[in-house]
């Protein structure tokens, strides 16, 4: 992995107010590979992500927690078999583990496998630069991003912006994909 993945984002923002310069310390994004010790951390990122589609259904918290284990051990298994080279990454906020990218690499494609960030912080930017790096990193090479999403996911609108397009859909998923530079859908 290029150390331009390591840290994302460190930089100063200058904001003009009244005449003053106020200096503010953005924050750092990093990535560092997941191990086994962050399991049950991203299995909050993961159930943090599923806890909204389970507020329609008539069941306890123990019955839920159940399910949301069952399907996180399921989508780890499953992730690991069919993209047994992607990288695992934990995303950290100033040091902080705040979520997950998970991006597979192939001769002629990047899959953005994953991406999830604990609600607190998603909607201020975050998953804008992680999705920019991919992107940087695909046109750098020449290749295409490649990702699925569920049609009513709002990250959709997030792809959209950094140019993806529809490319196939089903009556829940979407493919969506960004062509790079010299590809067409």
């Amino acid at each position: 992995m290029s150390k331009r993945y390591s840290t994302l984002r460190n930089r100063f923002a200058f904001a003009a107010t009244g005449g003053l310069i106020s200096i503010v310390l953005a924050p750092t994004i990093a990535l560092r590979p997941a191990r086994d010790d962050d399991l049950p951390f991203l299995y909050r990122v993961y159930a943090s992500k599923r806890r909204e589609e389970l507020e329609l259904v008539d069941w306890d918290e123990a019955q839920k927690e159940w399910f949301l284990h069952m399907q996180f051990d399921l989508q780890t298994r499953s992730y690991a078999q069919a993209f047994p080279k992607a990288d695992c990454q934990v995303i950290l906020r100033d040091g902080q583990p705040i979520g997950r990218l998970m991006v597979s690499r192939a001769p002629d494609q990047i899959l953005l496998v994953d991406i999830a960030l604990l609600p607190e912080h998603r909607n201020v930017g975050i998953g804008t630069v992680l999705v920019k790096t991919v992107l940087d990193e695909a046109a750098s090479v020449g290749m295409p991003v490649i990702l699925h999403v569920e049609k009513l996911n709002r990250a959709r609108f997030l792809y959209e912006r950094q140019g993806f397009l529809i490319a196939e859909s089903n009556d829940v998923y979407l493919e969506m994909r960004w062509p790079g530079q010299g590809h067409t859908l």
